[in-house]
C-alpha cells in the first residue's frame, strides 16, 4: 500500500509539473470602452481563479495609442477592478498588486511591432526559466483590423513549438451571409477553426448558459413536455431603456437585427429547439445538433417582422454624423420577429424574437409558455399553486435586471420540480410580493446562481481552458447569415414605425401573430396632415380624406389600407357566391400584391375558398416551377395556406409541349376558351393589379399596343424586363370585370391602390390605362397637390413608408 501510495504522489508530482507553463494574454484595444468595462475586470478574475493553480501570466495591454498615455489609462483601469464580496480585503490588495506588475502597456500596429513582443514573450520565458503553454490574443478591435492583425500574429508572433495558440473575436462577424464568407475566409487563411474563439457575451450569461444542462438533468420530465403537443410559444426577449446616442455610426450600419437578434438570441433559439445531445459536453457534438436546429428553421418573410424606431433617433444621427436636416434614417431600433422550426418536434411553435432601444424597462428572458387545456370545476381561490392545473404552466431563464434583477431559472410548481446543479445554482425564496408575468414568485420554484458572474469572466476562463462550446464557429456563424440575409434584404427599404421611446410607448409597439405573419396590434393611422402640437407624433396621426375624379379618395399607409382592402374582397366574395353560387377573382403577379395576399391567406377565415375560382391577369413564359412564375409565388403567398379545390384552381397554360408560349400551341386561345366557358360573359368578379413605374399593368406595356384593344381577351406580349415574353388578360377582357383594384407606384414613390366598379361591359365606364398614364402625367390639380402635401409631411416626420390612397367608386 505504501509503495502504491508513493507511486501515486510522485504521477500527481509529474503531472503537476507538465500542467506548468507561462500565458501571455495579449488584449490589442485595451484602452477601449469594451475593455476598460469588461475585459480588463474579466482578465482579473481569470488571475484570481487560477493563482497558485501551476500557470504563471503576463498580461499585454495593446492599443494604437502613445505609449505614455495609453500607460495612463491602463493605470486607471487597473486601479478600478474589484475582487468578489467574499474575498478578504487584505488578499484582495495584495493580488491586485501582483496583477498589476503583470500587466504592461505596448503600442502594436507595425509587424516590426509584433515580432518585438514575441522577442519579449521568449526572452522573458528564457529569463525566468519558463516554459510556454500558450497565447491568447483577444481582438477587441473593429473587423475592419482583422486581416492586418492576423497576418501580423501569424507571421511573427505565433508561439514556439508545443503552445497552443488562441485568437479571440467579438462581434460583428460581417454585415450580411457574403460578407461574413469573406471575413471567415480571410481568417481562414491565418488561423485554424480551433485556434478561433468568436465570442457572443450571452453564451456566458448564466442563465443562458444553464439551457442545455437544465434540458439534460431534467430529461425525463421533459421528455414528454418540450414538443409542439404541449409548448404553446417561446419567448426570447431582449429589451433595453438606453437608447443609440454615441453610437449612432455602428447602428446606421447594423441595426437592431444585425447587433442583436442575428446574433445573441439566434444562439439562445438553437439552444431551445436544438435535439438534446446524449453528450452535450462534447462541443462537436453541439454544433451539429445547432446545425441541424438551422436546417429546421423556415425561412424569414418581410410579413415575420414587425420594426420599430424611437423618435430621437434620426436627429441623433444628424448632429453624430454631420448630416443634413432632411435625413431621416430607415434604420430599425425595435424589431420582433416571428420564427417557425419545421420538423416534427416543434411544427406549428410560433418563437418570438423581439428587441430594441429606449423601451419601458431593461430586462432579457427566455420564456416557455406551455399549453393548458383543463378546466378546473373550483373557484380560483381555491386552486392549490402545485396541484391546480388550470394556474399557467412555464418555465423561465431569466437573464438579467428587470423586477427579478439577477439571473434565474423559474419553474411553475403545477409542472414539476427541477434538478439543477447544488453547486453552482441554490433555490430561493421569492421577494413576498413581487409578481412575474402576471403571477406571484410563490407560483414558482425559483433557482438563482450560488455566485453571480459577469459574461466576459465566464467566457475568458473558458477560452483559457480552451473550451469551445461557449463559442461560435465558422460553420455556426455562416448557417445563421443563411438564415437572416434575405429578410434583411427585403426590409432594406422598409420604414419603421416611430415610437417616443420609455414608457410613453404605451401599447404602440405590441404585436400579434396570425400563421406565419407579423403585424402590430394598435393599427397606425399614419398622417399626412400633422395633428396638433409642433412635434407629429405617432398617436396623433390622421387620415386625410378628399374626392378625386368625383371619387372619394383615403389615404392611409400600407398595412392600414391592406387590411381594408382584404375585408373588401372577402365582402366581394361573400356577395357574389351569395348571389351567383361562386366567386371569379383574377390575380396579378410580381410584388405589389403580395401583402395583400398574405392578408387574405393568414387573417380571413371566413373567406369562401370553396366556392372560389382563381385566375392569372399575367403570366411570365417561364415553367410554373420557375421562381419567376407568378404562379409560383401564388403558390408561395395564398395557396399553400388555404383550402380551395384543385380544379378551381387556373394557371396559364405557358409551357406546352415542352415549349414556352409558342404561337402555334395556342396557349392564350386555350386560357380564352377555358374563362368563356366557366365565367359568365367572361366577366370576372373581381380582377386585382399591379402597376408598374413605368405605368404598365398586367403584362400590358405602355410602349406596346399588343393587348390594348382587339377582340383577343388573351394575348401575347413582350415586356421591356427579363423575362421579356408574358402572356397576359387584354384590356378589354379586364375592362368586362364587375370590379377593379389596381395597386402601383406614382413618381415620387408614393405608392396608391385604386378600386375601379366596372359594368361588366366592355368600353364602359371600365378602366382604360393608356388614357390614365396620360392623365397622371399632365394632371397639375388635386393629385400633384397630394403628393406636395405627403412629400412636406414625411419629411417633417422624418417618415419614407409609400403612402397608400384608395379611390372608390366610378372611373
Amino acid at each position: 500500500m505504501f509503495t502504491v501510495a508513493v507511486c501515486m504522489a510522485f504521477l500527481a508530482c509529474l503531472q503537476a509539473q507538465e500542467l506548468q507553463g507561462h500565458v501571455s494574454i495579449i488584449l490589442l484595444g485595451a484602452t477601449g470602452d469594451l475593455a476598460k468595462k469588461y475585459l480588463w475586470q474579466g482578465l482579473f478574475q481569470l488571475y484570481l481563479d487560477e493563482v497558485g493553480k501551476g500557470y504563471s501570466f503576463s498580461f499585454h495591454g495593446a492599443a494604437l495609442t502613445s505609449t505614455k498615455q495609453g500607460q495612463e489609462l491602463i493605470a486607471k483601469v487597473l486601479e478600478s477592478l474589484s475582487c468578489p464580496e467574499d474575498m478578504e480585503p487584505g488578499r484582495c490588495a495584495e493580488l491586485k498588486g501582483q496583477f498589476q506588475r503583470l500587466s504592461q502597456y505596448r503600442h502594436l500596429k507595425t509587424n516590426e511591432d509584433y515580432m518585438a513582443l514575441s522577442k519579449d514573450i521568449e526572452a522573458q520565458l528564457q529569463h525566468e526559466g519558463l516554459r510556454e503553454a500558450g497565447r491568447i490574443f483577444y481582438f477587441s478591435v473593429p473587423p475592419f483590423a482583422y486581416a492586418d492583425i492576423a497576418r501580423s500574429i501569424n507571421s511573427s508572433c505565433r508561439p514556439g513549438p508545443g503552445a497552443w495558440l488562441r485568437v479571440v473575436l467579438e462581434k460583428p462577424f460581417g454585415h450580411d451571409y457574403v460578407s461574413a464568407q469573406q471575413l471567415a475566409t480571410e481568417l481562414g487563411s491565418f488561423f485554424q477553426e480551433e485556434e478561433m474563439y468568436r465570442v457572443d457575451h450571452y453564451l456566458g450569461k448564466q442563465a443562458v448558459a444553464q439551457i442545455l444542462p437544465f434540458r439534460d438533468q431534467n430529461r425525463k420530465a421533459l421528455d414528454g413536455l418540450w414538443n409542439r403537443h404541449h409548448v404553446e410559444r417561446v419567448e426570447i426577449i431582449m429589451k433595453e431603456t438606453v437608447d443609440a446616442e454615441g453610437r449612432t455610426s455602428f447602428y446606421e450600419e447594423y441595426g437592431v437585427i444585425r447587433d442583436v437578434l442575428q446574433n445573441h438570441l439566434t444562439e439562445v433559439l438553437t439552444l431551445v429547439a436544438m435535439e438534446l445531445p446524449y453528450n452535450i459536453s462534447s462541443s462537436k457534438a453541439v454544433l451539429q445538433h445547432k446545425l441541424q436546429a438551422f436546417q429546421a428553421l423556415r425561412g424569414l418573410q418581410k410579413g415575420s417582422a414587425v420594426l420599430g424606431q424611437y423618435q430621437a433617433y434620426s436627429r441623433q444621427v444628424r448632429r453624430e454624423q454631420q448630416k443634413p436636416d432632411s435625413f431621416y434614417s430607415l434604420t430599425p431600433t425595435f424589431a420582433g420577429i416571428l420564427v417557425h422550426v419545421d420538423n416534427l418536434r416543434w411544427e406549428g411553435v410560433p418563437f418570438i424574437l423581439m428587441s430594441g432601444k429606449a423601451l419601458d424597462e431593461r430586462v432579457g428572458y427566455i420564456r416557455i409558455l406551455f399549453r393548458n387545456q383543463a378546466y378546473c370545476a373550483q373557484n380560483e381561490k381555491r386552486w392549490v399553486v402545485d396541484q391546480s392545473q388550470c394556474l399557467p404552466r412555464q418555465i423561465i431563464f431569466y437573464i438579467g435586471h428587470g423586477e427579478l434583477g439577477s439571473p434565474a431559472v423559474l419553474v411553475s410548481r403545477n409542472l414539476f420540480r427541477p434538478s439543477l446543479p447544488s453547486k453552482s445554482w441554490k433555490e430561493v425564496e421569492g421577494r413576498p410580493g413581487l409578481h412575474l408575468f402576471g403571477r406571484p414568485i410563490s407560483d414558482y420554484y425559483v433557482y438563482s446562481p450560488v455566485r453571480e458572474q459577469d459574461a466576459y469572466s465566464v467566457l475568458i476562463s473558458h477560452i483559457f481552458h480552451g473550451r469551445k462550446d461557449s463559442f461560435i464557429t465558422t460553420e455556426n456563424l455562416l448557417a445563421s447569415w443563411v438564415f437572416w440575409t434575405p429578410l434583411l434584404d427585403s426590409l432594406a427599404h422598409e420604414v419603421p414605425r416611430l415610437y417616443p421611446g420609455g414608457a410613453e410607448n404605451g401599447f404602440l409597439l405590441d404585436f400579434e401573430f396570425s400563421g406565419a405573419q407579423l403585424r402590430f396590434c394598435q393599427q397606425q393611422l399614419e398622417q399626412l396632415v400633422p395633428g396638433p402640437g409642433s412635434a407629429p407624433m405617432p398617436s396623433n396621426f390622421q387620415v386625410l380624406t378628399a374626392k378625386y375624379r368625383e371619387s372619394p379618395l383615403i389615404s392611409a399607409w400600407p398595412e392600414e389600407l391592406i387590411s381594408k382592402l382584404a375585408d373588401d374582397i372577402e365582402a366581394t366574395a361573400v356577395r357574389a357566391v351569395r348571389r351567383f353560387g361562386e366567386f371569379h377573382l383574377a390575380l396579378s403577379g410580381g410584388s405589389s400584391p403580395v401583402p395583400l395576399l398574405e392578408q387574405l391567406a393568414t387573417g380571413h377565415f371566413g373567406f369562401p375558398w370553396a366556392q372560389t375560382h382563381l385566375w392569372l391577369v399575367d403570366e411570365r413564359c417561364v415553367p410554373l416551377w420557375d421562381p419567376e412564375s407568378n404562379f409560383q409565388g401564388l403558390q408561395a403567398h395564398l395557396l399553400r395556406y388555404i383550402r380551395v379545390p384543385y380544379y378551381n384552381i387556373h394557371p396559364m397554360p405557358v409551357h406546352l409541349h415542352q415549349r414556352l408560349c409558342a404561337e402555334e400551341d395556342q396557349g392564350a386561345q386555350m386560357y380564352a376558351s377555358e374563362i368563356s366557358a366557366l365565367v359568365t360573359n367572361s366577366s370576372f368578379d373581381l380582377v386585382l393589379l399591379g402597376m408598374g413605374t413605368d405605368g404598365h399593368t398586367a403584362s400590358l406595356f405602355p410602349q406596346s399596343p399588343a393587348g390594348l384593344d382587339g377582340t383577343q381577351p388573351v394575348v401575347l406580349t413582350r415586356s421591356p424586363y427579363k423575362p421579356h415574353q408574358r402572356m397576359s388578360l387584354s384590356l378589354p377582357l379586364i375592362n368586362r370585370a364587375r370590379k377593379v383594384e389596381m395597386g402601383g407606384v406614382l413618381g415620387t414613390g408614393v405608392g396608391r391602390w385604386v378600386q375601379l366598379r366596372g359594368t361588366g361591359k366592355p368600353g364602359q365606364d371600365g378602366l382604360n390605362m393608356m388614357e390614365e398614364e396620360e392623365h397622371m402625367q399632365r394632371s397639375g390639380g388635386q393629385e400633384a397637390a397630394l403628393k406636395g402635401q405627403a412629400q412636406k409631411f414625411r419629411h417633417r416626420a422624418g417618415l419614407g413608408a409609400p403612402l397608400v390612397t384608395t379611390v372608390t367608386g366610378g372611373w
